[in-house]
């Protein structure tokens, strides 16, 4: 445990869960807390009362920062470093932390980590609940699950803290060393904060910088990678298709070697079993086998698996047998092509919202041999109807609810209808949860599921 951020002054900046959790752990650490959020309405909120409670102070609203002096600053992920708060911790030159740096400094436990564009969620909610199948004590931590600062103060004692890091977080993450460390993937995301490719690719890197010697580093094969600068002394192992050296998903199953041992595991039914997600399955049957999970636990792991809402979430088929699938997590064109890839064909596709990629184009020709129809839906949709009309049916329905009474109207028997947006939602919803929510409630009105 590093106890450097013991007795401090410290500013936290968002008054949200992950803003609370650190003003607790500091605070519990015998420092002092001021907790501030640009938002009026955080004042009255029970992140803001939690952290009066426990003896912070809590400043919420438009206001400079004050004058007086800190020893750190923890910065919640939604503060873009160009926020003039951030600005102004920097010019005055107070160390800046994420909340992910400060609960991995009193971290006792071991850790998992899973970062990428795409996957992380579900790689981190598998790799947990098997961990516990096993009998190793683990919770999902960081970006999904709880923050990792909330685990050290209520299950110090797990074993395992599966965390689910963003490059939002390694903004300001110095220090972080995960004992198994996983990169999915790497595609154009989250643009509109970095800079560029380049500087979101080199987020997604540092999270393998501290590693220590005798820790594992798994990255995907082929995928532009291979250049990567680890540790001395961190084991850097491969995954990917039937060709990768070390760890391979193909027929079915995910094959490697770990620690001299040959495992194999069989995919079966489970939700990872196909080109897309198969990948995925395994990166985590190797973190798997190296936190020493045995491979028939792996497999009856995967088997039972249920994934996450809105998530090529299948709500069901109607009586024609019309499936209806749930995918509104697919907020960028590269998670739409993987939903494309995956799902049963001929698709009836929705999509749409507040793009964030310049290349709509690149999905025209596997919209072709998968796709009988687009119903296009947000801001975006006279601009994707552009794109994609001279290959595939398109209509411009505007609002998800004309999107779907129509798609289900003109389905037949053995359709997919596939709500994957391949778009942000924040034009017409307030997140993609909202907006995968409200599809479910119109596919179950609509199609009478």
């Amino acid at each position: 445990m590093d106890g450097r951020f013991d007795n401090c002054k410290a500013l936290v900046l968002g008054a949200g869960v992950s803003g609370e959790a650190a003003a607790a752990l500091l605070l519990s650490r015998g420092g002092s807390v001021l907790l501030m959020d640009e938002r009026e309405e955080c004042a009255t909120s029970v992140c803001a009362e939690k952290t009066r409670q426990a003896g912070g102070q809590v400043l919420c609203g438009k206001a400079d920062l004050p004058e007086e002096k800190f020893d750190v600053c923890v910065v919640s992920p939604a503060f873009p470093t160009r926020h003039p708060w951030v600005e102004a911790c920097l010019s005055r030159g107070v160390p800046m932390v994420s909340e992910l740096e400060l609960g991995a400094a009193y971290w006792c436990g071991k850790i998992l980590a899973v970062t990428g564009s795409k996957g992380k969620s579900s790689l981190v909610k598998l790799c947990a609940d098997i961990c516990n199948r096993a009998g190793k004590s683990a919770s999902p931590a960081g970006n999904y699950g709880v923050p990792l600062c909330c685990l050290v103060l209520e299950r110090p004692d797990l074993e395992w803290a599966v965390v689910e890091v963003s490059s939002f977080q390694m903004e300001h993450t110095a220090v972080f060393r995960p004992d198994i460390a996983v990169l999915l993937n790497v595609q154009p995301d989250h643009l509109d904060r970095h800079a560029d490719m380049e500087e979101y690719r080199a987020l997604k890197l540092k999270m393998f910088a501290g590693m220590f010697p005798g820790t594992l580093a798994l990255l995907p094969d082929g995928l532009g990678v291979d250049n990567i600068r680890l540790p001395d002394g961190v084991e850097a192992r491969r995954f990917g298709g039937a060709l990768c050296r070390d760890w391979s998903f193909a027929d079915g199953a995910v094959a490697g070697m770990d620690a001299g041992r040959h495992v194999r595991v069989k995919l079966g039914r489970s939700w990872f079993n196909n080109e897309v997600l198969g990948l995925a399955a395994a990166a985590g049957v190797a973190a798997l086998s190296r936190a020493g999970v045995a491979a028939k636990l792996i497999e009856e792991g995967l088997e039972a698996f249920e994934p996450l809402p809105h998530r090529l979430q299948e709500l069901g088929r109607d009586q024609r047998g019309v499936c209806y699938i749930d995918d509104s997590k697919a907020t960028s064109l590269t998670a739409l092509e993987a939903a494309l890839r995956t799902v049963k064909k001929p698709v009836r596709l929705i999509a749409g919202g507040l793009l964030k990629e310049k290349e709509p184009e690149k999905v025209k020709e596997l919209l072709t041999q998968t796709t009988k129809k687009v119903y296009l839906i947000g801001e975006c949709a006279g601009e994707l109807f552009r794109a994609w009309e001279s290959g595939v049916p398109c209509v411009v329905c505007g609002a998800l609810d004309r999107a779907v009474s129509l798609a289900v109207r003109e389905s037949d028997a053995g359709d997919t209808v596939l709500l994957s947006p391949g778009t942000a939602s924040f034009d017409q919803f307030k997140s993609y949860r909202e907006r995968g929510e409200r599809f479910t409630e119109l596919v179950r009105a609509v199609a009478d599921l």
